[in-house]
């Protein structure tokens, strides 16, 4: 079928969790979501701020289902009572992450790397918790959020965590590599398994603030920002459109696991494609090892 990100098929019935749901490009995956008659759960550490989203939300989606579990990626002994809050789970959105701009080298209280630990640990043990709800519901969906910034980096298998050579934006995007192929071998692993449950890795291409349309008070722009941000529209896109992949592997029936969806224009842009599998993703071996020790740090088996 034609897909038109504005006129989405209907999920009454059917229940969706956003990680990171309360702000960014997840709150517009959440706000997408709400429109299609689904129960939407936004996952987030900070109760006011998924209260100020939800509250949003509804004010724009007339008869949204929305509720919210507490979520904290960088705890990871928490995410079993995030689970256990959830008494159905058709598809869940790894979509939260932190990104850190300038040095020193942070760390979780598990002492994990901050954005390694945060943006991959942390939703691959949560990933692991959630199965039990994901393999009850037939045909559900696990959506890995990557970033358009893993697509040049490659692993260091040898120092995951950058303890040795910690550049921050660097390490940021090598944790987008980390969940991109935690999610193409996830699905590898649900299909060995003969699972109904598929798991599909999205990209948001290029999202600016300036390009994003306002949804006081979880995001505002002022007249002056709107207007500098106008020439990079021809390159790249507001949080809105960005949400759009996400959107479409939870709810595209032709979407199928292992598949890799992105924006049209050079990747950066415009309505979601399928879009070949990059060259830094291709490797199993890579994946598996990267599995490994995911599993040895977490101490989670999601399959």
């Amino acid at each position: 079928m034609t897909w038109d990100v504005r006129r989405l098929p209907r999920a009454e019935g059917k229940t969706f969790l956003v990680t990171g749901g309360n702000a960014g490009i997840g709150y517009f995956v959440a706000e997408q979501l709400a429109g299609t008659g689904a129960t939407v759960v936004l996952g987030s550490r900070d109760a006011a701020k998924a209260e100020t989203a939800r509250a949003s939300i509804e004010a724009r989606v007339p008869g949204a289902r929305i509720r919210h579990v507490r979520l904290d990626l960088a705890e990871l002994s928490s995410l079993k009572a995030t689970a256990d809050a959830l008494e159905r789970l058709d598809a869940v959105v790894l979509n939260a992450g932190v990104m850190l701009d300038a040095p020193p080298r942070r760390e979780t209280g598990d002492g994990h790397e901050m954005m390694f630990g945060t943006n991959h640990l942390g939703h691959f043990a949560l990933t692991g918790w959630l199965m039990p709800l994901l393999s009850a519901a037939p045909g559900a969906r696990i959506v890995t959020t990557g970033s358009f910034a893993a697509k040049s980096e490659h692993l260091d298998l040898d120092d995951l965590q950058s303890t040795r050579d910690y550049r921050p934006k660097r390490t940021y995007a090598r944790s987008k590599l980390a969940q991109m192929l935690f999610g193409l071998e996830l699905d590898r692993r649900l299909r060995a398994a003969e699972s109904t449950t598929s798991s599909v890795v999205c990209h948001p291409g290029g999202a600016l603030d300036s390009l994003t349309p306002p949804r006081p008070p979880v995001h505002a722009r002022t007249t002056g920002e709107r207007l500098r941000g106008l020439p990079l529209a021809l390159f790249v896109q507001g949080k809105e459109a960005a949400a759009w992949p996400a959107v479409r592997a939870v709810l595209d029936p032709a979407v199928t696991g292992g598949q890799l969806w992105g924006p049209r224009v050079f990747g950066l842009r415009g309505e979601p494609r399928l879009e070949p599998a990059w060259d830094n993703l291709g490797d199993p071996e890579i994946a598996a090892h990267l599995w490994a020790a995911s599993a040895e740090l977490t101490g989670a088996e999601p399959v």
